[in-house]
């Protein structure tokens, strides 16, 4: 089997994505014969025992990962996206676009998390898998990426910040059961609100 070695350049917010998007910048290099095609695979994890924390930081992870003296057991890595791209073909080496679709929900992991951060990095760690197509002296034979292939990378909490300003300024989403909804739209309505905002500051408020 060749070698390969997967490097992270860079990653940047995407301007012109329908949705929040971040783009990894990778470099692939292979020691073996000129590589037709790659179809790749990503487990995009998030490393949070590999940074320091804020008091203020350490309060809003309470429901993460629980009270700080427990953290040497619950500060462990994990996932917070799948992506998948197709590799173009090569010799040597090659420099390739991985999209890393995200999300402000914050019911999932990653969402709440990142919310939670006020500065500094985020250390990701990126593993890799897939099916390479190489030309051999037969024709085309295929191979997995090696198990082994992974790269690190410290994203900015301000990277992923602007960009979530730049598609939802000044706001945040909350997901509530379907039911509850319908009293929160009888209450604004009952009260002649005009917007969610002041609907949950009423409620915030204690008045009825």
């Amino acid at each position: 089997m060749s070698a390969y070695t997967f490097t992270v350049l860079d990653v940047t917010a995407e301007p012109y994505a329908v949705a929040p998007q971040l783009t990894a910048r990778l470099r692939i290099t292979t020691t073996g014969p000129r590589v037709h095609a790659i179809a790749l695979r990503s487990q995009v994890r998030i490393d949070p025992q590999r940074r320091r924390y804020t008091g203020a930081e350490e309060n809003s992870l309470r429901g993460l990962f629980g009270e700080r003296a427990r953290w040497g057991d619950t500060l462990k890595s994990f996932l917070w996206m799948q992506a998948n791209t197709t590799v173009q073909g090569f010799t040597g080496d090659t420099e390739t676009d991985l999209a890393l679709p995200c999300t402000y929900d914050l019911e999932v992991i990653g969402s709440r998390y990142l919310h939670a951060l006020d500065a500094g990095d985020v250390p990701l760690n990126l593993l890799f898998s897939g099916t390479i197509f190489t030309r051999g002296e037969s024709g085309f034979e295929v191979e997995q990426v090696p198990w082994a292939c992974e790269a690190r990378w410290s994203l900015p909490v301000s990277v992923w910040r602007d960009m979530i300003d730049s598609y939802f300024p000044n706001t945040g989403f909350l997901r509530i059961d379907a039911d509850l909804l319908k009293e929160l739209a009888a209450f604004r309505a009952r009260h002649d609100l005009i917007s969610w905002d002041e609907t949950v500051q009423r409620l915030l408020e204690g008045r009825s």
